[in-house]
């Protein structure tokens, strides 16, 4: 039996093909559950309205994000940066079905104001999370970390739906780093690398590392040599 997920996902895929032919406004709630082969009560049961459509993927998406940093992650930063790259991924893998949705939804004003409230949600996402792993974090620098992640994964993700060679997964993981970089929240290449047994520890850290990222590094370097 195919899952809520698997449903919900198939019923998108034939509303944007009708989104795309059709044009959205002219594409009733009844053509895209004709299309899908369901019934109108059916459609509704899973979905409010048709827009509800365009964004499926997005609320499954925020409900394995919710569950990915629902658990402890070793370093909090790099956890908003990964779930950021399963976002993309994701969207790679299906990426004709996402392009569609794209050129739909740049389309539509009303499609891109929901769509500015979708990206609210994941920035919120990651920066509650960031305030429950570093509790010493502002919770300014907790919503400019959540909202540069962001904005660099929409930006190359923007870059895959016009095709351009920008628009890669390798890409984003080198633009994150970059931003973990400007935040100074990017630890040593290589910890293990750096001499042990020693009983002074001597951190350098940029002047705009968040205070929290600091005691964690400190505590994380502490705890390595207590044996």
């Amino acid at each position: 039996m195919a899952s809520v997920a698997d449903f919900r996902s198939k019923v998108a895929e034939a509303a944007l093909e009708l989104f795309t032919d059709t044009g959205y406004d002219p594409t009733s709630v009844d053509d895209i559950a004709q299309a899908a082969g369901i019934s109108r009560s059916t459609f509704f049961r899973q979905f409010r309205a048709k827009e509800d459509v365009i964004f499926a993927d997005h609320e499954a998406l925020l409900e394995e994000l919710t569950a990915y940093l629902s658990v402890s992650h070793p370093d909090p930063w790099a956890a908003v940066c990964q779930a950021a790259e399963l976002v993309f991924a994701k969207f790679s893998e299906r990426r004709k079905l996402a392009q569609k949705r794209y050129h739909v939804v740049q389309a539509v004003p009303a499609l891109r104001d929901r769509e500015t409230i979708m990206v609210s949600r994941y920035e919120r996402l990651f920066s509650d999370y960031l305030r429950r792993a570093l509790p010493g974090i502002s919770t300014l620098d907790a919503i400019r970390f959540a909202a540069a992640v962001t904005s660099t994964h929409n930006y190359v993700l923007r870059e895959m739906m016009l095709d351009s060679p920008a628009g890669s997964l390798q890409n984003l993981e080198q633009e994150l780093l970059a931003v973990r970089r400007i935040f100074g929240v990017l630890p040593p290449e290589d910890p293990a690398s750096m001499p042990a047994g020693d009983d002074l520890v001597v951190a350098v850290f940029s002047r705009w590392t968040p205070t929290a990222e600091i005691a964690r590094r400190i505590q994380s370097e502490l705890d390595g040599h207590s044996a």
